[in-house]
């Protein structure tokens, strides 16, 4: 079975899932080098529901977010990367800078993002309470981040010029 999948065939998939019983978590991010910060809370993601669907920032929403240099890697490779993890159901791309459209169409039952984000300012929160999910924090991994390797290897590189 395919994991990347399109948001409608995802439905599909889902609302099958869900008439069998089955709980639906949803996160998101960028994911663009991914690290063990990323694998510890996706491995905790996954313990709060029976199905974990990632959705993926598509390039062009990683260089809104996070700038004209970014994303370092393709969305085709990090949704390629992330669909191999075991504890990652489905991997589906969006384009939009936030993936509340997304969230509404998907209707997890449980919301879940890193704890550096504050709940009033997560995404799709109050849409996910209102049809009787929940959001669940979990914490992020200090000094785990895609920017503290750049800086890294910048560093690194630099030093040896």
């Amino acid at each position: 079975m395919d994991k990347i999948l399109d948001r409608q065939i995802l439905k599909e998939k889902l609302d099958a899932l869900r008439k069998d019983g089955k709980k639906i978590a949803f996160t998101n991010g960028c994911f663009d080098i991914l690290h063990v910060g990323h694998v510890r809370y996706l491995r905790e993601a996954k313990k709060t529901a029976d199905v974990l669907v990632l959705a993926l920032n598509s390039d062009s929403s990683v260089r809104s977010i996070k700038g004209e240099k970014r994303p370092l890697v393709g969305e085709d490779e990090r949704a390629e990367i992330l669909a191999a993890l075991e504890f990652i159901d489905f991997v589906t791309i969006f384009k939009e800078l936030t993936p509340q459209e997304l969230i509404i169409y998907l209707k997890p039952d449980v919301l879940i993002k890193g704890g550096d984000w504050p709940e009033d300012k997560v995404v799709g929160r109050d849409d996910v309470k209102k049809w009787g999910g929940r959001v669940v924090l979990i914490p992020e991994v200090k000094g785990k981040s895609t920017t503290n390797i750049v800086e890294k290897i910048k560093e690194v590189y630099n030093a040896n010029k």
